[in-house]
């Protein structure tokens, strides 16, 4: 009996053992599973991993969509900026052209301003002369009067405004400085000379601004070439009347 409760213990353990040996077998199941989980070994799960490639954006694509959003919205502005910058440049250029147009023609229109208010007096000179002529009927104050304001503008004009009356007559002819009116061949001169002045020539500021209007002597060109011709050979010159009246004598 001792034996067949020795075999029973022995055949009744064994479950025992083994169900105790099976038992840990969940525990290892959970243990897999939370191994398996996101908080445990770090293994993803493929299905989890697939939705979040195929179906989800990433943070950082999202950020640079942003991104370009801001800076396209950025340079819209900018560009706005320097659009209207440019409008208002080119209203500005427009008034400052014609601004500088309209100076420039009052310029022209008043550029003889200072110079008519200095001839103002002058006419103011010669009413009072016609004034006191009319009643007095004395020429001889009138011609003092008139000859007085003549030297009085002629010597404003050159003083203030470089403006100076000269004289040819006398002069070498000079055709950047007289004009020729009238001719007159004259014996004794070599060269064209200004005779006399019909209107004399004003020079503002070393520039002749009129040429004087004269009568230039010429010299008598038959009369000096045959000069010359007498010097340089020694004779009368063939075509002279001392010369045809010898060629007549020795014909006779």
């Amino acid at each position: 009996m001792s034996k067949h409760h020795t075999q029973h213990g022995r055949h009744s353990g064994t479950p025992d053992q083994k169900v105790e040996n099976a038992a840990p077998a969940p525990d290892t199941a959970e243990n897999g599973a939370a191994a398996g989980s996101p908080s445990g070994s770090g293994v993803k799960d493929p299905q989890t991993s697939g939705e979040n490639a195929a179906g989800s954006v990433h943070p950082d694509d999202s950020a640079a969509v942003f991104s370009a959003e801001e800076r396209i919205a950025a340079l819209e502005a900018e560009l706005a900026g320097a659009r209207d910058q440019i409008l208002r440049k080119t209203a500005d250029f427009e008034n400052f052209r014609k601004r500088m147009n309209r100076e420039k023609q009052d310029a022209i229109e008043f550029a003889n301003q200072s110079l008519l208010l200095d001839i103002i007096p002058v006419i103011d000179d010669f009413e009072r002369a016609l004034k006191s002529a009319g009643s007095s009927r004395d020429f001889t104050s009138l011609y003092e009067g008139i000859d007085m304001i003549e030297k009085r503008l002629s010597s404003q004009l050159e003083s203030k405004w470089g403006l100076k009356r000269f004289s040819s007559e006398g002069e070498p002819f000079d055709p950047n400085r007289h004009e020729a009116i009238m001719m007159e061949k004259t014996a004794g001169i070599a060269e064209p000379v200004v005779g006399e002045d019909f209107l004399k020539g004003y020079v503002l500021k070393d520039r002749v601004i009129r040429n004087a209007k004269v009568k230039v002597l010429m010299p008598e060109s038959g009369a000096e070439s045959g000069q010359a011709a007498e010097d340089r050979d020694g004779a009368a010159p063939a075509g002279s009347a001392d010369s045809a009246a010898a060629e007549g004598g020795q014909e006779r």
